[in-house]
């Protein structure tokens, strides 16, 4: 079933990354009437996150917010697949490393030092890898496996076409002691949903979360800086890439600091433009344990 699903699919992907930009943004709107009016794909889902995130807005400002969300996860679906055919020149012209980045990763690179990228799914993350190849370091990035191994080979081929390589996620450390002898960007997507008794625990967007601890610890292990990276949505289907390093010698931090630390920066993110985020994912359905 697997493949029969799988190769009914690609002709459609395909010609789907095949379509010039304004005719899959028109796409993308149908899709949208489709997946918000038709389907109300996790609507419920998405208004209880950010009616818990943000109870000082209105009902009126919610929906709001909903509504631009599912425009723009139409948008980043199409956008994704787009990466099966797209060249790297037109990429550069679409998602761009802003200067004072490139500067940062240049200057870690001169002084032949790895570092770790930490952020969020906040913005087109999947192009945001495509362009990094643009840089000095060998970028990896954390993933998990899809449980259709069909689909799962086509996004490794999405993500690798252009440069970048494929961490997963079980293998992290031993991964990562392999590539030590080289000069790499790790990135870790740390938005993602730990379960409770391995996490750190924290406020976020007004909510007790948990917070994966494996970027924390990984850093510190390898004593690698750690950069907050923000991918900004300036118009659609435009975008740039920030950096900001939050620790340069994660050694010297304390449990708990690197965590905190990059949690606020997304949670910061996403006040300044809250429907770039992936509010459709259950982020909140662990609840701390009493002690």
């Amino acid at each position: 079933m697997q493949a029969v699903i799988y190769y009914i699919a690609l002709p459609f992907l395909y010609l789907i990354s095949l379509l010039p930009f304004w005719l899959m943004y028109r796409v993308s709107d149908l899709f949208f009437v489709i997946m918000y009016y038709v389907l109300g794909y996790r609507k419920k889902v998405v208004m209880e996150n950010l009616r818990n995130s943000f109870p000082e807005k209105t009902e009126a400002e919610l929906k709001k917010i909903c509504v631009d969300f599912y425009r723009y996860l139409c948008d980043l679906f199409l956008e994704t697949f787009k990466t099966l055919t797209v060249s790297k020149k037109t990429m550069l012209t679409r998602c761009k490393m802003n200067e004072d980045a490139q500067k940062l990763f240049d200057s870690y690179y001169a002084q032949q030092k790895s570092v770790i990228i930490v952020m969020g799914h906040f913005g087109n993350w999947e192009w945001a890898g495509t362009v990094f190849d643009n840089s000095k370091h060998q970028l990896y990035v954390l993933y998990h496996q899809l449980s259709n191994a069909y689909f799962n080979k086509l996004i490794i081929k999405m993500r690798t076409r252009l440069g970048t390589k494929l961490i997963e996620m079980k293998s992290t450390l031993r991964d990562m002691v392999t590539n030590r002898k080289d000069i790499t960007a790790t990135a870790f997507i740390a938005d993602q949903t730990p379960f409770p008794e391995n996490a750190y625990w924290t406020n976020f967007l007004n909510q007790d979360t948990p917070v994966f601890t494996g970027t924390e610890k990984i850093a510190q292990k390898f004593n690698y800086p750690v950069v907050y990276v923000s991918i900004k949505r300036w118009k659609r289907g435009r975008y740039e890439i920030f950096a900001e390093l939050l620790f340069d010698n994660p050694k010297e931090t304390t449990e708990g600091q690197i965590s905190e630390a990059h949690t606020r920066r997304l949670e910061k993110d996403i006040i300044q433009q809250p429907e770039i985020w992936l509010w459709s994912h259950r982020r909140w359905k662990y609840k701390r344990k009493n002690n």
